[in-house]
C-alpha cells in the first residue's frame, strides 16, 4: 500500500512527542515534514502521495474515468486509502507537534483535491468512494475546522460515502459481509462533520454504528471481524474457527469513534469498552521483546499472534501499530469546566496548566483492582472529581476513601462517581 506507511509514521511521531517532549522525536518529525515538503514543492500543485505514477491516475480521475472497486482504483491498490494517511500525518503534526509547516502543507494537500474533483459530479464521486478512502470526510472537515473556510466542509460531504451513511441515518443494520475497516473511518467522519455542524441525525447515526459494533460484533477483547469483514451478529463460528480473527486496524478505529462519542456524551460505557480493547486487543498487539506489529489476532483455541519483520510485512496494522503505542495516555483523563473525568486507571500524571492543578495516578491495575489519585499542586477552586464505575465492578462494592477516610457516593446516571470540594496539595483519594 504505496506511501501509507509514511502518514503513519508522522502520526505516530506526532503522538510520540505529545507523550514524552523528546527532542530526538521532535528532530525525526521536523524532518520526514521538510523531506515531505520537497516532495511537495517539486509536484507543483500541492500533491503529495507514495502512489506509482500517480500524476497519471489522477488525470484520469479528474477527467471523470473512474475505475473503482472494494480495493482499487484506476489500477492502483487503494490510493486514496493511502493518501488519506499522508492527510493524517500532516494534520497530527500540526495538532499534537504545533508544526505551523505541517498546517501549511495539509492546506495545499487538501486544494489540491478540491481541485482534482472540481469537475466531478456528486454522483462520480460517489462512484469512486467504492474504493476503500480511509476516513478523508473527517481529515477534510478538521481542515475546515483548522482554516474556517467551508469549501473544506463542503468537499467533507462530498467525501461522505452514502451507501454507508443512508443506512445508519434510519438506524438499519447493512454491515454483514462488507469490509469492516473500510467503513470505521467514514463513521469518524459522518461524526467529526455532526458535531461540526451540530448535525443530530448524522451524530446518532455514528452511534448507532457504535452500539451495533461494540454490542453485536466484537469478541470479549474488544476487537471484531474475521477475515476482515463483518460476521453474522448470529454467528461467531467463523471467528473461532478462523486463524484471521479481529484485525488491529479495525480496534484502532474504534477507539478513535469512541473518543470522538465520549467529547459529546460523557457516558461511561464508552470507557467500557474502550479500557476492554485497549487492554485486551491493543496491548497485546506490539511484541515488547523484538517489536513488531500484529495483523490478526485469532480467537481460535490455542493458536497464535504473528508479528511483523523490520524488513517485510508493511500491513496496514504495522502503520496504524506504530500510532497505537504512543499515545496509552490519550483518555486516561477529560476534563469540562471544573468536572475532571478520571476514565482509566493507567499510572500517570496529569498537568492541568488552565487549573494549575498537577495530579498523579498510582496503581497496579489491572492486577490489583484499584488506583490511587495524589494530588501534587491543587488549585483554590473547587474541582468536581469523576471517577469511572466500570462495568467490571458491582457498584455498591466500590469503595472510595479521602486521606484514608471512606465516604459514601452513589454512582451517578453517567457511571461516574462526583466528589467535588476544593482540593489540597498531597490529598489523596483512592
Amino acid at each position: 500500500m504505496d506511501g501509507h506507511i509514511g502518514g503513519h509514521y508522522i502520526s505516530a511521531l506526532a503522538l510520540m512527542y505529545a507523550s514524552t517532549g523528546d527532542a530526538k522525536v521532535k528532530q525525526r518529525l521536523d524532518y520526514m515534514i521538510d523531506e515531505l515538503e520537497r516532495c511537495q514543492n517539486l509536484s507543483g500543485n500541492g500533491y503529495i502521495s507514495g502512489v506509482p505514477n500517480g500524476k497519471k491516475i489522477w488525470k484520469e480521475i479528474s477527467d471523470g474515468n473512474i475505475r473503482a472497486s472494494a480495493f482499487g482504483l484506476n489500477d492502483r491498490w487503494v490510493p486514496l486509502y493511502n493518501i488519506h494517511k499522508i492527510y493524517s500525518g500532516l494534520r497530527d503534526a500540526y495538532w499534537y507537534a504545533d508544526s505551523e509547516k505541517a498546517k501549511k502543507m495539509l492546506i495545499k494537500l487538501t486544494d489540491w483535491m478540491a481541485d482534482e474533483v472540481s469537475g466531478l459530479s456528486d454522483e462520480q464521486i460517489q462512484e469512486m468512494l467504492r474504493s476503500e478512502h480511509g476516513g478523508l470526510n473527517e481529515v477534510f472537515a478538521d481542515v475546515y475546522d483548522i482554516t474556517k473556510n467551508e469549501k473544506y466542509l463542503k468537499l467533507a460531504h462530498r467525501f461522505s460515502h452514502l451507501a454507508i451513511l443512508n443506512p445508519l441515518l434510519i438506524h438499519e443494520d447493512k454491515l454483514t459481509g462488507i469490509h469492516a475497516n473500510t467503513q470505521i473511518p467514514k463513521v469518524i467522519g459522518f461524526k467529526r462533520i455532526a458535531d461540526l455542524e451540530h448535525n443530530k441525525e448524522w451524530s446518532s447515526a455514528a452511534d448507532f454504528f457504535w452500539t451495533n459494533v461494540t454490542q453485536k460484533r466484537s469478541a470479549i477483547i474488544g476487537g471484531n471481524s474475521v477475515s476482515e469483514h463483518f460476521n453474522p451478529t448470529t454467528d461467531f463460528s467463523g471467528m473461532i474457527k478462523s486463524i484471521e480473527g479481529p484485525e488491529t486496524c479495525n480496534t484502532y478505529n474504534m477507539l478513535k469513534l469512541t473518543k470522538e462519542l465520549f467529547a459529546t456524551n460523557q457516558k461511561s460505557s464508552y470507557l467500557d469498552y474502550y479500557e476492554r480493547a485497549l487492554y485486551n486487543h491493543i496491548l497485546s498487539t506490539q511484541n515488547p521483546e523484538k517489536g513488531g506489529f500484529v495483523y490478526f489476532t485469532p480467537m481460535r483455541p490455542g493458536h497464535y499472534r504473528v508479528y511483523s519483520q523490520p524488513e517485510t510485512s508493511f500491513w496496514c496494522c504495522v502503520g496504524s501499530g506504530m500510532e497505537n503505542h504512543a499515545k496509552y495516555g490519550e483518555m486516561i483523563y477529560a476534563h469540562s469546566n471544573n468536572d475532571l473525568y478520571i476514565n482509566l486507571f493507567i499510572p500517570s500524571v496529569l498537568k492541568w496548566s488552565e487549573k494549575k492543578l498537577v495530579l498523579r495516578q498510582e496503581n497496579n491495575f489491572p492486577q490489583t483492582p484499584s488506583t490511587k489519585l495524589i494530588f501534587d499542586l491543587a488549585p483554590k477552586s473547587e474541582i468536581n472529581l469523576k471517577l469511572r464505575a466500570p462495568e467490571w465492578t458491582n457498584a455498591s462494592q466500590i469503595s472510595v476513601s479521602i486521606n484514608s477516610k471512606n465516604i459514601s457516593i452513589p454512582v451517578d446516571s453517567e457511571g461516574y462517581i462526583n466528589i467535588k470540594r476544593k482540593w489540597k496539595k498531597a490529598m489523596s483519594s483512592r
